[in-house]
Protein backbone atom coordinates (compact mmCIF):
# COMPACT_ATOMS: atom_id res chain seq x y z
CA UNK A 1 0.00 0.00 0.00
CA UNK A 2 1.32 3.28 -1.14
CA UNK A 3 2.18 5.93 1.42
CA UNK A 4 -0.38 8.38 0.42
CA UNK A 5 -3.41 5.54 0.94
CA UNK A 6 -2.36 4.85 4.85
CA UNK A 7 -5.40 5.40 7.38
CA UNK A 8 -4.64 4.27 10.46
CA UNK A 9 -7.34 4.23 13.47
CA UNK A 10 -7.95 4.69 17.46
CA UNK A 11 -10.97 2.62 18.19
CA UNK A 12 -11.59 3.41 22.27
CA UNK A 13 -14.78 1.89 24.00
CA UNK A 14 -16.56 4.54 25.86
CA UNK A 15 -15.99 2.41 29.50
CA UNK A 16 -14.67 4.56 31.32
CA UNK A 17 -11.81 7.40 31.09
CA UNK A 18 -9.05 6.64 28.99
CA UNK A 19 -5.95 4.76 30.88
CA UNK A 20 -2.47 6.41 29.57
CA UNK A 21 -1.45 2.94 27.57
CA UNK A 22 -4.61 4.29 24.91
CA UNK A 23 -3.40 7.55 25.02
CA UNK A 24 0.12 5.87 24.16
CA UNK A 25 -1.40 4.08 21.39
CA UNK A 26 -3.33 7.06 20.10
CA UNK A 27 0.18 9.25 20.29
CA UNK A 28 1.89 5.86 17.90
CA UNK A 29 -0.77 5.97 15.36
CA UNK A 30 -1.27 9.60 14.97
CA UNK A 31 2.61 9.83 14.35
CA UNK A 32 2.78 6.69 12.45
CA UNK A 33 -0.10 8.39 9.59
CA UNK A 34 2.00 11.87 9.75
CA UNK A 35 4.60 10.60 9.04
CA UNK A 36 3.66 8.38 6.19
CA UNK A 37 1.35 11.69 5.26
CA UNK A 38 -1.77 9.66 5.65
CA UNK A 39 -5.13 10.38 7.68
CA UNK A 40 -5.69 9.55 11.44
CA UNK A 41 -9.44 8.17 12.60
CA UNK A 42 -11.31 8.36 15.89
CA UNK A 43 -13.56 5.70 16.02
CA UNK A 44 -16.08 4.91 19.39
CA UNK A 45 -16.80 1.22 19.70
CA UNK A 46 -19.64 1.28 21.79
CA UNK A 47 -20.74 -2.50 20.72
CA UNK A 48 -20.89 -3.73 24.38
CA UNK A 49 -23.83 -1.15 26.07
CA UNK A 50 -24.04 -3.22 29.33
CA UNK A 51 -20.39 -1.46 29.80
CA UNK A 52 -21.12 2.23 28.56
CA UNK A 53 -20.55 4.99 30.91
CA UNK A 54 -22.25 8.07 30.38
CA UNK A 55 -19.48 11.25 29.51
CA UNK A 56 -16.55 8.71 28.62
CA UNK A 57 -16.93 9.35 24.81
CA UNK A 58 -16.67 13.49 25.79
CA UNK A 59 -13.96 12.69 28.32
CA UNK A 60 -11.86 10.79 25.63
CA UNK A 61 -12.52 13.64 22.59
CA UNK A 62 -11.05 16.35 25.67
CA UNK A 63 -8.32 14.21 26.45
CA UNK A 64 -7.00 14.50 22.78
CA UNK A 65 -7.53 17.94 22.81
CA UNK A 66 -5.39 18.69 25.70
CA UNK A 67 -2.95 16.58 24.27
CA UNK A 68 -2.65 17.95 20.50
CA UNK A 69 -3.67 14.82 18.99
CA UNK A 70 -5.71 15.57 15.77
CA UNK A 71 -7.99 13.39 14.16
CA UNK A 72 -8.57 13.59 9.99
CA UNK A 73 -12.29 12.03 10.23
CA UNK A 74 -13.95 10.58 13.09
CA UNK A 75 -16.83 11.00 16.06
CA UNK A 76 -15.53 14.87 15.53
CA UNK A 77 -15.57 16.36 12.71
CA UNK A 78 -17.30 13.38 10.28
CA UNK A 79 -15.93 12.13 6.70
CA UNK A 80 -16.72 10.27 3.92
CA UNK A 81 -16.53 6.43 5.45
CA UNK A 82 -18.86 7.17 8.64
CA UNK A 83 -20.96 6.94 10.80
CA UNK A 84 -17.84 6.26 13.17
CA UNK A 85 -19.82 5.70 16.68
CA UNK A 86 -20.51 1.77 15.66
CA UNK A 87 -23.94 1.64 17.43
CA UNK A 88 -24.93 3.36 14.68
CA UNK A 89 -23.36 1.12 12.46
CA UNK A 90 -25.33 -1.61 13.57
CA UNK A 91 -27.68 -2.44 10.74
CA UNK A 92 -24.52 -2.92 8.54
CA UNK A 93 -23.08 -6.52 10.65
CA UNK A 94 -25.84 -8.75 10.43
CA UNK A 95 -25.76 -8.72 6.93
CA UNK A 96 -22.19 -9.73 7.07
CA UNK A 97 -22.83 -12.02 9.97
CA UNK A 98 -25.24 -14.04 8.02
CA UNK A 99 -22.96 -13.78 4.99
CA UNK A 100 -20.39 -16.40 6.87
CA UNK A 101 -23.36 -18.55 8.01
CA UNK A 102 -24.09 -19.38 4.41
CA UNK A 103 -20.94 -20.19 3.27
CA UNK A 104 -20.17 -22.42 6.45
CA UNK A 105 -17.66 -20.39 8.76
CA UNK A 106 -20.17 -19.57 11.00
CA UNK A 107 -22.98 -21.28 12.64
CA UNK A 108 -25.99 -20.37 15.12
CA UNK A 109 -25.52 -21.72 18.85
CA UNK A 110 -28.68 -21.53 20.87
CA UNK A 111 -27.20 -22.72 24.48
CA UNK A 112 -28.47 -20.41 26.62
CA UNK A 113 -25.98 -18.96 29.52
CA UNK A 114 -27.28 -21.00 32.19
CA UNK A 115 -26.64 -24.20 30.38
CA UNK A 116 -23.31 -22.94 29.37
CA UNK A 117 -22.43 -22.31 33.09
CA UNK A 118 -24.02 -25.22 33.94
CA UNK A 119 -21.56 -27.20 31.45
CA UNK A 120 -18.53 -25.10 33.08
CA UNK A 121 -18.96 -26.14 36.58
CA UNK A 122 -19.26 -29.60 35.58
CA UNK A 123 -15.97 -29.45 33.86
CA UNK A 124 -14.65 -27.52 36.78
CA UNK A 125 -15.96 -30.41 39.01
CA UNK A 126 -13.77 -33.01 37.32
CA UNK A 127 -10.74 -30.53 37.36
CA UNK A 128 -10.71 -29.34 33.58
CA UNK A 129 -11.46 -26.67 31.66
CA UNK A 130 -14.25 -25.95 29.48
CA UNK A 131 -13.46 -24.27 26.06
CA UNK A 132 -16.52 -23.97 23.20
CA UNK A 133 -14.26 -25.07 20.23
CA UNK A 134 -14.36 -28.00 17.39
CA UNK A 135 -14.24 -30.53 20.28
CA UNK A 136 -17.28 -29.48 22.21
CA UNK A 137 -19.58 -27.67 19.60
CA UNK A 138 -20.95 -31.01 18.32
CA UNK A 139 -22.06 -31.97 21.87
CA UNK A 140 -24.20 -28.27 21.92
CA UNK A 141 -27.23 -26.44 20.53
CA UNK A 142 -25.71 -25.12 17.13
CA UNK A 143 -26.96 -24.80 13.83
CA UNK A 144 -23.87 -28.08 13.72
CA UNK A 145 -26.30 -30.27 15.78
CA UNK A 146 -29.62 -29.16 15.28
CA UNK A 147 -30.99 -30.00 11.94
CA UNK A 148 -32.09 -27.19 9.19
CA UNK A 149 -35.65 -27.07 9.83
CA UNK A 150 -35.74 -26.82 13.51
CA UNK A 151 -32.74 -23.72 13.54
CA UNK A 152 -35.30 -22.07 11.03
CA UNK A 153 -38.34 -22.44 13.46
CA UNK A 154 -36.11 -21.71 16.97
CA UNK A 155 -35.52 -18.36 15.02
CA UNK A 156 -38.91 -18.21 13.62
CA UNK A 157 -39.80 -18.39 17.25
CA UNK A 158 -37.87 -15.72 18.35
CA UNK A 159 -35.43 -18.23 20.61
CA UNK A 160 -32.25 -16.29 21.70
CA UNK A 161 -29.15 -17.23 19.45
CA UNK A 162 -25.38 -15.97 18.45
CA UNK A 163 -23.46 -16.55 16.09
CA UNK A 164 -19.89 -17.81 16.45
CA UNK A 165 -17.03 -18.52 14.07
CA UNK A 166 -16.12 -22.29 13.02
CA UNK A 167 -12.86 -22.60 13.65
CA UNK A 168 -10.61 -24.71 11.75
CA UNK A 169 -9.88 -28.03 13.94
CA UNK A 170 -6.36 -28.14 13.10
CA UNK A 171 -4.80 -25.84 10.95
CA UNK A 172 -1.65 -23.39 10.95
CA UNK A 173 -2.45 -19.48 10.74
CA UNK A 174 0.60 -17.83 9.77
CA UNK A 175 1.23 -13.71 10.62
CA UNK A 176 3.34 -10.80 10.06
CA UNK A 177 3.39 -8.36 12.82
CA UNK A 178 5.34 -4.68 12.42
CA UNK A 179 6.31 -5.01 15.71
CA UNK A 180 6.47 -8.75 16.51
CA UNK A 181 7.72 -10.56 13.29
CA UNK A 182 6.22 -13.30 12.30
CA UNK A 183 2.94 -15.10 14.31
CA UNK A 184 1.87 -18.50 13.71
CA UNK A 185 -0.77 -20.18 15.90
CA UNK A 186 -2.44 -23.06 15.57
CA UNK A 187 -6.43 -23.12 15.29
CA UNK A 188 -6.22 -26.18 18.10
CA UNK A 189 -5.69 -24.11 20.68
CA UNK A 190 -8.41 -21.38 19.51
CA UNK A 191 -12.25 -21.06 20.77
CA UNK A 192 -15.07 -20.52 18.33
CA UNK A 193 -15.67 -16.71 19.41
CA UNK A 194 -19.09 -14.67 19.31
CA UNK A 195 -19.43 -12.65 16.24
CA UNK A 196 -23.20 -11.73 17.02
CA UNK A 197 -25.00 -11.16 20.63
CA UNK A 198 -28.42 -11.77 21.07
CA UNK A 199 -28.79 -8.26 21.43
CA UNK A 200 -28.42 -8.20 17.94
CA UNK A 201 -24.94 -6.19 18.25
CA UNK A 202 -21.90 -7.58 16.88
CA UNK A 203 -19.11 -8.32 18.99
CA UNK A 204 -16.05 -6.15 19.27
CA UNK A 205 -14.42 -9.01 16.65
CA UNK A 206 -16.69 -8.50 13.71
CA UNK A 207 -17.56 -4.94 14.24
CA UNK A 208 -13.77 -4.11 14.42
CA UNK A 209 -12.70 -6.01 11.32
CA UNK A 210 -15.95 -5.19 9.41
CA UNK A 211 -15.04 -1.44 10.05
CA UNK A 212 -11.48 -1.32 9.74
CA UNK A 213 -12.44 -3.00 5.79
CA UNK A 214 -15.19 -0.49 4.81
CA UNK A 215 -13.13 2.48 6.41
CA UNK A 216 -9.81 1.29 4.26
CA UNK A 217 -7.69 1.29 7.12
CA UNK A 218 -4.05 0.07 6.17
CA UNK A 219 -2.45 -0.27 9.50
CA UNK A 220 -3.79 -1.66 12.75
CA UNK A 221 -1.30 -0.53 15.53
CA UNK A 222 -2.19 -1.70 18.81
CA UNK A 223 -1.75 -2.53 22.55
CA UNK A 224 -0.27 -6.34 23.05
CA UNK A 225 -3.69 -6.94 25.09
CA UNK A 226 -5.02 -7.84 21.57
CA UNK A 227 -2.64 -10.21 19.97
CA UNK A 228 -4.79 -13.34 20.82
CA UNK A 229 -7.59 -11.71 19.17
CA UNK A 230 -4.58 -11.60 15.99
CA UNK A 231 -5.74 -14.94 14.41
CA UNK A 232 -9.11 -14.50 14.16
CA UNK A 233 -9.40 -11.04 12.83
CA UNK A 234 -7.10 -12.55 10.16
CA UNK A 235 -9.21 -15.08 9.32
CA UNK A 236 -12.20 -13.17 9.35
CA UNK A 237 -10.52 -10.70 6.68
CA UNK A 238 -9.52 -14.49 4.43
CA UNK A 239 -12.93 -15.69 4.86
CA UNK A 240 -14.38 -12.81 3.35
CA UNK A 241 -11.50 -12.39 1.14
CA UNK A 242 -10.33 -9.57 2.00
CA UNK A 243 -6.59 -7.87 1.67
CA UNK A 244 -5.71 -7.67 5.06
CA UNK A 245 -4.35 -4.49 6.76
CA UNK A 246 -0.26 -4.57 8.65
CA UNK A 247 -0.38 -5.31 12.23
CA UNK A 248 1.17 -3.93 14.51
CA UNK A 249 1.10 -4.75 18.35
CA UNK A 250 2.30 -2.29 20.97
CA UNK A 251 4.22 -3.46 24.28
CA UNK A 252 2.22 -3.33 27.40
CA UNK A 253 3.02 -0.15 30.05
CA UNK A 254 4.75 -1.69 33.27
CA UNK A 255 3.91 -0.99 36.65
CA UNK A 256 6.84 1.45 38.25
CA UNK A 257 7.54 -1.72 40.56
CA UNK A 258 6.92 -5.41 40.04
CA UNK A 259 5.70 -7.17 36.81
CA UNK A 260 2.05 -6.74 35.02
CA UNK A 261 0.58 -3.95 33.53
CA UNK A 262 0.23 -0.02 35.20
CA UNK A 263 -3.30 0.41 36.54
CA UNK A 264 -4.89 2.74 38.16
CA UNK A 265 -4.23 1.07 41.42
CA UNK A 266 -0.26 1.63 40.97
CA UNK A 267 -1.04 5.23 40.97
CA UNK A 268 -2.92 5.58 43.61
CA UNK A 269 -0.34 3.69 45.68
CA UNK A 270 2.10 5.49 44.83
CA UNK A 271 0.80 8.96 43.82
CA UNK A 272 1.00 9.58 40.28
CA UNK A 273 -1.84 9.63 38.00
CA UNK A 274 -2.43 6.98 35.16
CA UNK A 275 -5.13 8.89 33.16
CA UNK A 276 -4.71 11.80 31.17
CA UNK A 277 -7.53 13.98 32.67
CA UNK A 278 -9.31 13.66 35.78
CA UNK A 279 -12.42 11.72 35.92
CA UNK A 280 -15.19 11.49 38.14
CA UNK A 281 -17.04 8.19 38.00
CA UNK A 282 -20.62 8.82 37.43
CA UNK A 283 -22.13 5.85 39.79
CA UNK A 284 -19.62 5.84 42.92
CA UNK A 285 -18.61 9.96 42.67
CA UNK A 286 -14.89 8.08 43.34
CA UNK A 287 -12.40 10.58 41.91
CA UNK A 288 -9.05 9.68 39.69
CA UNK A 289 -6.14 12.04 39.09
CA UNK A 290 -5.68 13.70 35.61
CA UNK A 291 -1.79 14.43 34.57
CA UNK A 292 -3.37 17.69 33.29
CA UNK A 293 -5.12 18.96 36.53
CA UNK A 294 -1.86 17.88 38.37
CA UNK A 295 0.11 20.13 36.54
CA UNK A 296 1.84 18.96 33.47
CA UNK A 297 2.27 20.40 30.36
CA UNK A 298 0.74 18.39 27.39
CA UNK A 299 4.05 18.42 25.57
CA UNK A 300 5.78 17.17 28.28
CA UNK A 301 3.12 14.18 28.89
CA UNK A 302 3.51 13.20 25.47
CA UNK A 303 7.14 13.26 25.21
CA UNK A 304 7.39 11.12 28.07
CA UNK A 305 4.52 8.75 26.32
CA UNK A 306 5.85 8.62 23.06
CA UNK A 307 9.79 6.92 24.87
CA UNK A 308 8.25 4.47 26.58
CA UNK A 309 8.04 1.63 24.02
CA UNK A 310 9.86 3.84 21.43
CA UNK A 311 13.45 4.95 21.13
CA UNK A 312 14.47 7.36 18.69
CA UNK A 313 17.95 5.05 17.77
CA UNK A 314 19.86 8.26 19.66
CA UNK A 315 20.87 10.14 22.62
CA UNK A 316 17.84 12.67 22.71
CA UNK A 317 15.12 12.31 25.00
CA UNK A 318 13.50 15.80 24.56
CA UNK A 319 11.25 16.26 21.30
CA UNK A 320 8.31 18.74 20.20
CA UNK A 321 5.55 16.81 18.47
CA UNK A 322 6.57 17.99 15.00
CA UNK A 323 10.05 15.85 16.16
CA UNK A 324 8.19 13.33 16.79
CA UNK A 325 6.84 13.13 13.62
CA UNK A 326 10.01 13.49 11.56
CA UNK A 327 11.72 10.71 14.22
CA UNK A 328 9.46 8.21 14.58
CA UNK A 329 9.33 4.77 12.88
CA UNK A 330 7.10 1.21 14.04
CA UNK A 331 10.37 -0.81 13.41
CA UNK A 332 12.50 1.18 16.35
CA UNK A 333 9.20 0.18 18.91
CA UNK A 334 10.51 -2.16 21.07
CA UNK A 335 8.61 -5.82 21.76
CA UNK A 336 9.15 -5.83 25.44
CA UNK A 337 7.10 -3.91 28.04
CA UNK A 338 8.34 -0.13 29.32
CA UNK A 339 8.65 0.55 33.35
CA UNK A 340 6.81 3.37 34.08
CA UNK A 341 8.50 6.02 35.90
CA UNK A 342 7.12 8.74 37.41
CA UNK A 343 10.03 10.25 38.62
CA UNK A 344 11.40 10.53 35.23
CA UNK A 345 7.55 12.18 34.08
CA UNK A 346 8.23 14.97 36.71
CA UNK A 347 11.69 15.03 34.75
CA UNK A 348 10.16 15.77 31.69
CA UNK A 349 8.15 18.56 33.27
CA UNK A 350 10.49 20.08 34.69
CA UNK A 351 12.31 20.41 31.20
CA UNK A 352 9.41 22.45 29.53
CA UNK A 353 8.93 24.48 32.45
CA UNK A 354 12.49 25.97 32.61
CA UNK A 355 12.23 26.23 28.46
CA UNK A 356 9.28 28.52 28.97
CA UNK A 357 9.51 32.31 29.08
CA UNK A 358 9.22 34.00 32.48
CA UNK A 359 6.29 36.20 30.82
CA UNK A 360 4.45 32.91 30.11
CA UNK A 361 5.00 31.00 33.36
CA UNK A 362 4.14 34.64 35.44
CA UNK A 363 0.42 34.33 33.22
CA UNK A 364 0.32 30.50 34.64
CA UNK A 365 1.47 31.67 38.05
CA UNK A 366 -0.56 34.99 38.54
CA UNK A 367 -3.78 32.57 39.68
CA UNK A 368 -2.02 30.76 42.18
CA UNK A 369 -1.02 34.30 43.86
CA UNK A 370 -4.27 35.80 43.41
CA UNK A 371 -5.93 33.00 45.34
CA UNK A 372 -3.46 34.09 47.86
CA UNK A 373 -4.28 37.28 48.34
CA UNK A 374 -1.40 38.31 46.30
CA UNK A 375 -1.63 41.30 43.65
CA UNK A 376 1.81 41.59 42.70
CA UNK A 377 2.61 43.28 38.97
CA UNK A 378 3.46 41.04 36.13
CA UNK A 379 7.09 42.54 36.18
CA UNK A 380 7.97 41.39 39.32
CA UNK A 381 5.88 37.97 38.90
CA UNK A 382 8.27 37.23 35.96
CA UNK A 383 11.92 37.95 37.16
CA UNK A 384 10.34 36.09 40.66
CA UNK A 385 9.48 33.47 38.22
CA UNK A 386 12.90 33.49 36.10
CA UNK A 387 14.93 33.59 39.28
CA UNK A 388 13.28 30.26 40.83
CA UNK A 389 12.31 27.96 37.80
CA UNK A 390 15.14 25.79 37.53
CA UNK A 391 13.84 24.39 41.48
CA UNK A 392 10.61 23.91 40.00
CA UNK A 393 8.86 21.01 38.30
CA UNK A 394 5.29 22.22 38.08
CA UNK A 395 3.54 25.90 38.21
CA UNK A 396 2.50 24.85 41.41
CA UNK A 397 5.80 24.48 42.87
CA UNK A 398 6.89 27.70 41.70
CA UNK A 399 4.92 29.30 45.29
CA UNK A 400 6.95 27.05 47.38
CA UNK A 401 10.08 28.33 45.97
CA UNK A 402 9.27 31.86 45.74
CA UNK A 403 6.88 32.55 48.42
CA UNK A 404 8.72 34.82 50.48
CA UNK A 405 9.44 37.21 47.48
CA UNK A 406 5.25 38.33 48.26
CA UNK A 407 5.18 37.54 52.17
CA UNK A 408 7.84 38.27 54.79
CA UNK A 409 8.29 34.95 56.94
CA UNK A 410 6.16 34.54 60.18
CA UNK A 411 8.02 31.86 61.42
CA UNK A 412 11.56 30.26 60.80
CA UNK A 413 12.55 26.97 60.31
CA UNK A 414 13.89 25.54 63.60
CA UNK A 415 16.39 23.21 62.38
CA UNK A 416 17.70 25.74 60.54
CA UNK A 417 17.49 28.11 63.82
CA UNK A 418 19.41 25.10 65.59
CA UNK A 419 22.30 24.69 63.10
CA UNK A 420 23.14 28.11 61.71
CA UNK A 421 21.93 30.64 64.23
CA UNK A 422 25.22 30.93 66.74
CA UNK A 423 25.72 33.08 69.46
CA UNK A 424 27.19 36.08 68.20
CA UNK A 425 24.50 35.89 64.75
CA UNK A 426 22.20 38.09 67.05
CA UNK A 427 25.23 41.08 67.02
CA UNK A 428 25.68 40.64 63.61
CA UNK A 429 22.59 40.77 61.90
CA UNK A 430 22.49 44.38 64.40
CA UNK A 431 25.73 45.16 62.86
CA UNK A 432 24.63 44.50 58.77
CA UNK A 433 21.29 46.10 59.83
CA UNK A 434 23.21 49.13 59.87
CA UNK A 435 25.17 48.46 56.78
CA UNK A 436 22.15 47.90 54.70
CA UNK A 437 20.44 50.99 55.95
CA UNK A 438 23.14 52.66 54.69
CA UNK A 439 23.14 51.80 51.15
CA UNK A 440 21.10 54.33 49.02
CA UNK A 441 21.73 51.94 45.60
CA UNK A 442 19.78 49.16 46.79
CA UNK A 443 20.82 46.50 44.14
CA UNK A 444 22.14 43.19 44.02
CA UNK A 445 25.54 43.95 42.66
CA UNK A 446 26.03 47.10 44.94
CA UNK A 447 24.64 45.49 48.15
CA UNK A 448 26.47 42.15 47.31
CA UNK A 449 29.97 44.54 47.62
CA UNK A 450 29.27 46.70 50.09
CA UNK A 451 28.38 43.59 52.24
CA UNK A 452 31.36 41.23 51.24
CA UNK A 453 33.63 44.62 51.98
CA UNK A 454 32.02 44.83 55.70
CA UNK A 455 32.48 40.96 56.19
CA UNK A 456 36.18 41.47 55.12
CA UNK A 457 36.66 44.36 57.32
CA UNK A 458 35.14 42.87 60.19
CA UNK A 459 36.75 39.26 59.45
CA UNK A 460 33.43 37.48 59.90
CA UNK A 461 32.77 33.89 58.25
CA UNK A 462 30.93 34.54 54.88
CA UNK A 463 29.19 31.33 55.39
CA UNK A 464 28.32 32.25 59.17
CA UNK A 465 26.92 35.56 58.02
CA UNK A 466 24.83 34.57 54.82
CA UNK A 467 23.33 32.03 56.70
CA UNK A 468 22.07 34.10 59.26
CA UNK A 469 21.50 36.72 56.88
CA UNK A 470 19.08 33.92 54.44
CA UNK A 471 17.51 32.67 57.45
CA UNK A 472 16.23 36.35 58.58
CA UNK A 473 15.18 36.97 54.90
CA UNK A 474 13.89 33.94 53.90
CA UNK A 475 12.44 32.05 56.58
CA UNK A 476 14.82 29.27 55.53
CA UNK A 477 18.35 28.30 54.18
CA UNK A 478 16.43 27.82 50.48
CA UNK A 479 15.83 30.52 47.57
CA UNK A 480 18.21 32.21 44.62
CA UNK A 481 21.12 34.07 45.07
CA UNK A 482 20.34 36.29 48.47
CA UNK A 483 21.46 39.89 47.08
CA UNK A 484 18.62 39.08 44.37
CA UNK A 485 16.27 38.54 46.83
CA UNK A 486 16.90 41.57 49.05
CA UNK A 487 17.09 44.33 45.87
CA UNK A 488 13.55 42.66 44.52
CA UNK A 489 12.00 43.00 47.61
CA UNK A 490 13.35 46.74 48.51
CA UNK A 491 15.37 48.17 51.11
CA UNK A 492 12.10 49.00 54.07
CA UNK A 493 11.08 45.05 54.05
CA UNK A 494 14.59 43.83 54.05
CA UNK A 495 15.22 46.35 57.32
CA UNK A 496 11.73 45.12 58.74
CA UNK A 497 12.38 41.55 58.28
CA UNK A 498 15.60 41.74 60.02
CA UNK A 499 13.67 43.22 62.54
CA UNK A 500 11.32 40.86 62.77
CA UNK A 501 13.52 37.64 62.51
CA UNK A 502 15.74 39.51 65.99
CA UNK A 503 12.93 39.31 67.56
CA UNK A 504 11.09 36.33 67.10
CA UNK A 505 14.58 34.46 66.77
CA UNK A 506 16.49 36.33 69.24
CA UNK A 507 19.85 35.99 70.94
CA UNK A 508 21.43 32.40 71.20
CA UNK A 509 23.52 31.73 74.26
CA UNK A 510 26.77 30.62 73.79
Amino acid sequence: MSDKNVRVRFAPSPTGPLHIGGVRTALYNYLFARKQGGKMILRIEDTDQTRFVPGAEEYIIEAFNWCGIEFDEGVINGGPYGPYRQSERKDIYRDYAEELIASGIAYYAFDTPEELSSIRQQYESEKKTFIYNYEERQKLRNSLTIDEKNVADLIGKGTPYVIRFKMPEDEMVVMDDLVRGRVEVNTKVLDDKILFKSDGMPTYHLANVMDDHLMEISHVIRGEEWLPSLPLHVMLYRAYGWDEPQFAHLPLLLKPEGNGKLSKRDGDRLGFPVFPLKWTDPKTKETSRGYREDGYFPEAFINMLALLGWNPGDERELFSMDDLVEAFSIERVGRSGSKFDPEKARWFNHQYLVTKGNEELADLFEPILTGKGIAAGKEKVSIVVGMVKERANFVTDLWDQSSFFFVAPAEFDQKAVKKRWKADSYEQMIELQKVLSGIDDFSSDNIEQTVKSWIEKKEYGMGMIMNAFRLLIVGALKGPHLFDIVALIGKEDTLQRIDFGLKTIGKKEA
